[in-house]
Parts: C-alpha cells; sequence; structure tokens
C-alpha cells in the first residue's frame, strides 16, 4: 500500500465516524497511527538523505584518490626521463672536457710550430708600423720572408673546427691582399689588408686558446 492509499482509506475511515462514536481508546489509535505514519516517513526521508551523502562522500573520495594515483603515476614516469636527461648531458660534459684535455695536450707538445705563430705576431707588427710610416718598400720586404708559409704550417696542425678554418682562410685572403697593396704602393689599400690580416688571427689565435700563449696579442 503507497503513503497516499494509506492517507486516502485513513481519511475516509475517520469521516464514517462520529465523534460520538469514537472511543477514547480509538481515538488514541488512529492518532497513534498517524504518529507512526509520519515517524515512518521522516525516518525513511532521513535515511534516504543519509545514504546519498555518504554515496556523494564516497564519490569524491574516489575521485581525488584517482587524481592523486594519476599524478603520481605522472611523476614516476617523468623520472626516468629527467635521469636520462641528466646522464646524456653529464655525458656530453665529460666529452667536451675530454676534447679540450686533448686539444690543450696537442697546443702544449706543438713547441716549433707556436714559434712559427710568435713570428706571425712580431711581422705583423712590423708591417703595420712601416705602413703607418707609408714606408711600404720595408712592408714588402718584411712580407717577402717565409714567416706566412711557416704560418700555414701552423694552421694545418692546430686548426680542428670549421670555424677556425674559416679564420686561417680569411687570414690567407687578407694577406694576399696586403702583399697586392705593398706592391702596387696604394697606402690606404694596404691599411685596410693590414687589418683584416690582424684581425683574422687574433679571432683564430681566440678560438684555438692560443691567445694566452702568445706575447703581443
Amino acid at each position: 500500500m503507497t503513503a497516499s492509499s494509506f492517507l486516502s482509506t485513513t481519511n475516509t475511515f475517520s469521516n464514517s465516524l462520529s465523534p460520538t462514536s469514537l472511543t477514547p481508546t480509538s481515538s488514541f489509535c488512529l492518532k497513534k497511527q498517524n504518529v507512526s505514519y509520519h515517524l515512518v516517513c521522516k525516518a525513511s526521508s532521513s535515511s534516504s538523505s543519509d545514504e546519498h551523502v555518504s554515496l556523494s562522500k564516497r564519490s569524491f573520495a574516489f575521485s581525488l584518490s584517482s587524481v592523486i594515483l594519476l599524478s603520481l603515476a605522472g611523476r614516476v614516469d617523468a623520472t626516468p626521463l629527467e635521469a636520462e636527461d641528466d646522464l646524456e648531458l653529464l655525458e656530453k660534459v665529460k666529452q667536451d672536457r675530454k676534447k679540450r684535455l686533448e686539444r690543450q695536450g696537442i697546443i702544449n707538445s706543438s713547441v716549433k710550430e707556436k714559434g712559427y705563430l710568435q713570428e706571425v705576431v712580431y711581422k705583423l707588427s712590423e708591417v703595420g708600423q712601416a705602413i703607418e710610416k707609408n714606408d711600404l718598400n720595408a712592408a714588402s720586404s718584411v712580407l717577402g720572408s717565409d714567416w706566412i708559409s711557416k704560418a700555414n704550417s701552423a694552421f694545418g696542425k692546430l686548426t680542428e673546427s670549421a670555424e677556425e678554418k674559416a679564420e686561417a682562410d680569411a687570414f690567407n685572403a687578407s694577406i694576399s691582399q696586403l702583399i697586392s697593396s705593398v706592391g702596387n704602393q696604394d697606402v690606404e689599400s694596404s691599411k685596410l689588408a693590414f687589418v683584416s690580416s690582424a684581425v683574422a688571427f687574433e679571432k683564430w689565435t681566440t678560438l684555438t686558446g692560443l691567445d694566452g700563449q702568445l706575447k703581443g696579442l
């Protein structure tokens, strides 16, 4: 029997009885029945509400647990990648250090080549002073010696990277232009070619790490 049927039956039954026909006992019984019904409905409603709250709490707890687990899983997945990146970086640092040490060893053992390069510094200084005095004959005399070919011998042994080779080539191109300009008695062109030669040589020594081992730079 539903709650509405129960109430309808109760009302019909109550209306069919006259007030005088109700004894204290029967009146008490009806009231008691109504009270019992309301208590049952209230209890049922309260139970349903509590159950809904309980389910909501369980759903929230499950969702929160899922988020935490996914977050932890993401961290676990990321940890090996980070470790791998660290190992690759460490390996690169080791390789770079190994190359620097090998390069330094070659430079330290290249005593003859360093002597050739030191001579380049001195000869360029002499050429520069001669050009500054407009004495291109003296500059031509300096440029006519074998120090340029010796410099190229040192370049060939100590040059490694493409950038270093580019500066060595720039030096040779500028020196050729300098020789030509001096031979033509062109002071201004000689000055420009001299500056280009000196700059290229200085860049090459910086790239190779020889700038700190040569005097006059």
